[in-house]
């Protein structure tokens, strides 16, 4: 008899708990839900309430979802619930890397931060930008407020860090390290070629036919044949040199 009724049992639907607390009337706001999603360096954990994304981790930094449950609740104070039903928008934004309609809610970051990550959420999928255009970006008077930013980042993936270089043209994961920000690049399909001609002298990409230049992994600049590519070390050069800056990537001036 004991075997027959074992039989019966079975995983408990993806939603149980979540109705479970519902059904006894804990109120929404003390507690989110989460999901696993697919995505480069082991999936996607992600948290939210009513209307907003509240968290993330990439798997590959997690031992597991009782670490993911463990770390939201320390930093929110509030409990994730496991779920099978993504927030509106969720899947899209994974799959294309456009995450810039999600409603994402920091409470936790100071106002410079917030606006820091505002900045970071606008930079294209497979293409790259660095502290200072963030900072300018942000309105913040340097990247002091950036770093910190990206260093906090409660939100990996939806809001890009791995899109970030420091000034010099080296990739800036102060949020989880290179291996996992190289596989979050290469993900995108940003060349390691590019990732790295800043580190050679070349800020940024001109075209000889267009006469306008370009971050080097701007969509335009990619678009540039060897044969028309004019590298410059500064904005200044390129300007001196008689090239307007790109009215997409917008570089910086200085």
């Amino acid at each position: 008899m004991e075997a027959a009724l074992a039989g019966l049992a079975g995983p408990a639907p993806g939603d149980f708990a979540a109705r479970v607390l519902q059904r006894v009337g804990i109120p929404r706001d003390r507690y989110d839900m989460y999901l696993h999603l697919e995505a480069p360096a082991g999936g996607l954990y992600v948290a939210y309430g009513a209307q907003a994304v509240t968290g993330a981790a990439l798997g590959r930094t997690l031992a597991g979802p009782q670490a993911f449950e463990e770390a939201h609740r320390a930093r929110t104070g509030r409990s994730a619930i496991p779920t099978t039903r993504p927030l509106p928008g969720l899947r899209t934004a994974l799959r294309t890397g456009r995450a810039k309609s999600l409603v994402i809610d920091l409470p936790e970051l100071t106002e410079a931060e917030r606006a820091a990550l505002d900045a970071v959420r606008t930079i294209p999928r497979g293409q790259l930008r660095p502290l200072a255009w963030v900072a300018r970006e942000a309105a913040l008077p340097d990247d002091a407020p950036v770093t910190e930013a990206l260093v906090a980042n409660p939100v990996p993936l939806l809001i890009p860090c791995h899109r970030v270089t420091f000034d010099n043209g080296g990739p800036c994961d102060l949020r989880y390290g290179p291996i996992v920000g190289a596989v979050l690049r290469k993900a995108e399909g940003i060349d390691d070629a590019l990732v790295g001609l800043s580190r050679s002298g070349t800020a940024f990409l001109g075209s000889d036919t267009t006469r306008i230049y370009c971050h080097p992994t701007c969509a335009h600049a990619r678009r540039i044949t060897p044969p028309h590519q004019v590298p410059f070390r500064s904005a200044r050069a390129a300007r001196e040199a008689g090239y307007r800056a790109c009215k997409s990537c917008r570089p910086i001036a200085a």
